[in-house]
């Protein structure tokens, strides 16, 4: 069920335990024959970027490697390990980790009194002891963050919605916590954990060892751009052995690539020269991309940098007491994606809710276009069909003019349904009864089909909707209501402006992207219907 998200907020503001249970309200209660087991649910769409990760790890696989899980979070000891002198040139680009400390929470006479006030009923002194003992355990770590909200509602046996109040109203020192940070940072090199990895391994597996990981890493840029990310995928890999080369990391990335098509590939020495690495060791791996010429970026030229190799520093290595020189190969899944999808903008590759286009097709807009209201019953549907079968004959015929389109029985009663026009000098129905509602580059028109319009129908989508039908289902939907309230009902159209006058919706979806792409919907025309009923 929808609902007003900005109503809601207020709600929250002025009560939250009120707004919380009242959510209640908005969870639907689908009909016998349409719950679980015999709902179901279709197909979805994968991720590009995912759909990349999972041929990469086949293609790591396919050349023998075996797939591994490095740490994620890494202290910065690792750092100044690996890259020495180099290390706070890499730490500033890292995500420290920080934590909210627990707070000294002292319990006054005042705060008890509020605590009673909010729950509802006097606390006793086993239960201000019970709360002391409740953030005494959080101060010590026996208790959770994530968890006291639960404790303390299960040891007072009061609603938890109660108990968030309390860290609003009776402890705000809860709010001003400033988090403190750690030596701990996020993972911001997949060589950062294979250090780690491979000093754990090495005595354990006979040489050569071959693994792989697929997985996040991330970098404090300045700003991210068409190129560049803050979080990004690494299919890094590690070959230890007695023998290495920088033939080893040529022929691991040539055996990457063949398995995308990629034939036009070219290695050049990286000048960044990290420390971790042996000098004059550490390559780029260039794959030529269209898109990228005269891009604007540092890759204007076409060729992207998709994957870097080098060998371990012995230096590094030692550090770990690791004897066996390595080879480390990273690859940018996000890059390599980005070949691979014809795609010029690693954000709206990633991310393509916020950075993407929004272009839908005429039939996806065609899908969400229907008729509003409809008949309940089956009768009604029959009267919609003799409505629109008497136009379909008489629309044309001169007025005044009146046809009789059904009689019958609905309801338990009888009732007649007549097409009438009781003007002079007009026509049973208007000029733009029978016009189509079709969707065409984007734009949903109301037209005819006629040789003006020839080109719309034939290049854009018929939605299969005509005013005449939306309005028949209209006057059958309001001649059923009217058999039920005793009333009498006239239904009738003039000249429909909007598509709601001919009882037509258009999703949300469709307005809004017709909206933010400047399209537009005209549905307009003299329609000119009228439909009376008689109840006996």
């Amino acid at each position: 069920m929808e609902f007003d998200p900005k109503e809601i907020k207020k709600q929250a503001g002025d009560d939250f335990e009120r707004a919380w249970i009242d959510g209640k309200r908005y969870v639907s209660h689908p009909k016998a024959d349409e719950r679980f087991p015999k709902m179901s649910i279709g197909l979805g769409r994968t991720h590009p970027i995912f759909d990349t990760v999972q041929r990469l790890r086949m293609a790591y696989t396919n050349l023998g490697f075996e797939e591994m899980i490095n740490p994620l979070i890494i202290s910065d000891e690792h750092v100044y390990k690996q890259f020495g002198g180099e290390a706070m040139a890499v730490l500033d680009r890292c995500f420290y980790l920080a934590g909210l400390p627990a707070p000294n929470v002292g319990i006054s006479d005042e705060r008890i009194l509020k605590m009673s006030e909010l729950f509802g009923k006097k606390l006793s002194e086993d239960d201000v002891e019970t709360v002391r003992k409740i953030f005494h355990g959080l101060k010590k770590g026996e208790i959770e963050g994530d968890d006291l909200v639960f404790e303390m509602s299960k040891a007072l046996d009061v609603p938890d919605s109660k108990v968030v109040s309390l860290f609003d109203k009776v402890f705000p020192e809860f709010k001003d916590l400033l988090p403190i940070p750690s030596k701990l940072t996020l993972r911001s090199h997949m060589t950062s954990g294979w250090f780690i990895t491979l000093s754990s391994i090495w005595e354990r597996y006979k040489a050569p060892i071959k693994l792989f990981s697929i997985d996040r890493c991330f970098r404090r840029e300045q700003q991210e751009d068409p190129v560049r990310l803050m979080t990004y995928f690494s299919a890094s890999s590690v070959i230890l052995d007695e023998e290495i080369s920088l033939d080893h990391g040529k022929a691991v990335a040539a055996g990457l690539l063949s398995q995308f098509g990629f034939k036009d590939f070219k290695f050049r020495p990286d000048e960044k020269r990290s420390k971790y690495y042996i000098p004059d060791t550490q390559t780029e791996v260039f794959a030529y991309h269209p898109k990228l010429v005269d891009s604007g970026t540092k890759y204007g030229d076409g060729w992207v940098e998709v994957a870097t190799f080098g060998i371990y520093s012995p230096i590094a290595l030692s550090q770990y007491n690791i004897p066996y020189p390595v080879m480390n190969l990273g690859l940018g899944v996000e890059r390599l994606a980005m070949i691979l999808y014809d795609s010029s903008d690693l954000r709206a590759l990633s991310y393509p809710q916020f950075y993407s286009s929004w272009d839908m097709s005429d039939l996806e807009i065609a899908k969400l276009i229907s008729i509003n209201k409809r008949p309940m019953s089956d009768e009604g549907y029959d009267i919609a069909d003799a409505i629109s079968r008497i136009c379909e004959a008489h629309g044309d015929e001169q007025s005044p003019c009146e046809f009789k389109a059904w009689e019958g029985r609905i309801f338990g009663k009888t009732v007649k349904v007549w097409v009438t026009e009781p003007e002079e000098k007009t026509k049973l129905c208007g000029p733009a009864y029978l016009n189509e509602v079709i969707v065409h580059n984007g734009d949903i028109f109301g037209l005819p089909r006629t040789k003006k319009w020839e080109k719309k129908f034939r290049e854009g989508v018929n939605t299969q909707i005509r005013f005449l039908d939306a309005f028949s289902y209209l006057a059958a939907y309001e001649i059923e209501r009217s058999v039920i309230e005793g009333t009498k009902a006239e239904t009738r159209i003039r000249i429909a402006k909007v598509p709601g006058d001919v009882n037509i919706s258009i999703h949300r979806v469709a307005h809004r992207h017709i909206t933010d792409n400047n399209l537009k919907i005209d549905m307009r025309g003299p329609v000119f219907i009228t439909v009376r009923m008689e109840v006996s």
